[in-house]
């Protein structure tokens, strides 16, 4: 059916949130075209699944895709349902997104000879600085299926010049920079409330300053480094909020009692209140070594916060160093150091950081994104 346009994405969370997919509902309907969303939604329960369907208008669809590349039992798998449910819905478009998605889409549409696929690349294993290792294993996968590819969609500079420079997509295919995924700027801002009833509810001073950093407590999130930086510092005043859950979080640990920051470090876990500890919050803090386009740096964005990260693929399209924050090397403790003494004894700088975060970010909203999907849905019709 030509009007229906398959969505493979990777492990679908419990409910749709849209933050991921939203755009891309959004453009699909603006052309007309029925969206059929894939993944693996061992995590929905039958009924959760029929109410995001009500809600979004769209099908969706489980597969037994698993997020390891390596695990290739499962991955086969997953793709024999996917060239099924291929030929079942008689589709004609793909849009496939992340590593897995990416590949199974890809050879899926190739045996199905689906009309057009396009692949949304959320930052390429191998880039400047990566490991040998990903560059032998990940390069070479990437010019294989490019062959298969119609369009590929970068959502940062760097890939997207390197796609230029090495990736050849089939016959008329075309390499797009669309600026993330989307986000709505509406949905953040500092709220006074909130930031005193979180601070309250986390027993943090209403004068400290406090950073706060989301994502996976894991080794390319580096958080160590912030934690060194705090250290450093020896200001009681200085508050550091952790949400998210990994395997480095023992670690982690390990060190604010070691450094004695158990009162000033916070480790949340996984929260689902991230918006309103922003508001909570004086700057956001990411020391990671690698990021496609970092979504929380956004969200910190929109809500006002300067941001001091890593100066890194992705991150230096968000963070304007020394306007909207500081971009410091990944492993610079002593960038770190100077970046938050900065900010946590000068309220004037925060607030003007403030001002231009929340007017750069507009570039990367969901009307930004959902007018670049649209166009390119159009251009391979």
């Amino acid at each position: 059916m030509e009007n229906r346009l398959l969505y493979i994405s990777n492990i679908s969370p419990k409910r749709i949130n849209g933050s991921f997919n939203g755009t891309a509902i959004a453009a699909a309907k603006g052309l007309g075209k029925e969206f059929v969303y894939v993944a693996n939604r061992a995590a929905s329960t039958p009924e959760e699944t029929k109410l995001d369907e009500e809600k979004w208008e769209i099908k969706l669809l489980h597969i037994d895709l698993s997020r390891n590349p390596f695990n290739l039992r499962q991955n086969y798998k997953a793709y024999k349902q996917l060239v099924n449910l291929i030929r079942e819905y008689e589709i004609e478009y793909i849009h496939c997104n992340t590593p897995v998605g990416g590949i199974l889409g890809r050879l899926a549409g190739k045996k199905c000879k689906v009309k057009k696929v396009i692949y949304q690349a959320h930052g390429f294993h191998f880039y400047k600085g990566a490991p040998k290792s990903n560059w032998l294993i990940y390069y070479p996968i990437e010019k294989w299926l490019a062959r298969y590819t119609d369009a590929l969609i970068t959502i940062n500079h760097e890939d997207f010049e390197l796609a230029k420079a090495k990736i050849k997509l089939r016959k008329n295919g075309k390499i797009y920079y669309v600026p993330g995924v989307g986000i709505d700027t509406a949905q953040y801002g500092l709220n006074p409330a909130a930031r005193d009833a979180k601070r309250q509810e986390l027993g943090i001073p209403s004068d400290a300053f406090v950073m706060i950093s989301a994502g996976e407590l894991n080794a390319n999130k580096n958080n160590t480094v912030i934690l060194s930086a705090m250290e450093k510092l020896q200001n009681k005043k200085l508050h550091y909020i952790l949400c998210g859950v990994g395997d480095k979080q023992a670690d982690l640990q390990e060190q604010v009692n070691n450094a004695n920051l158990q009162d000033n470090v916070h480790f949340l876990g996984y929260r689902t209140d991230v918006k309103e500890l922003l508001s909570s919050a004086d700057c956001f803090v990411m020391s990671s070594f690698r990021e496609g386009l970092s979504r929380s740096i956004m969200e910190a964005m929109a809500s006002g916060l300067p941001c001091i990260v890593s100066k890194i693929r992705g991150n230096v399209d968000l963070v304007t160093d020394d306007r909207g924050g500081f971009l410091c090397a990944p492993t610079d403790v002593e960038g770190f150091t100077e970046a938050i003494r900065k900010l946590s004894e000068n309220p004037d700088l925060c607030a003007e950081m403030s001002r231009f975060n929340k007017e750069k970010v507009k570039k990367f909203s969901i009307p930004v994104v959902q007018k670049e999907l649209l166009d390119i849905y159009q251009a391979i019709q």
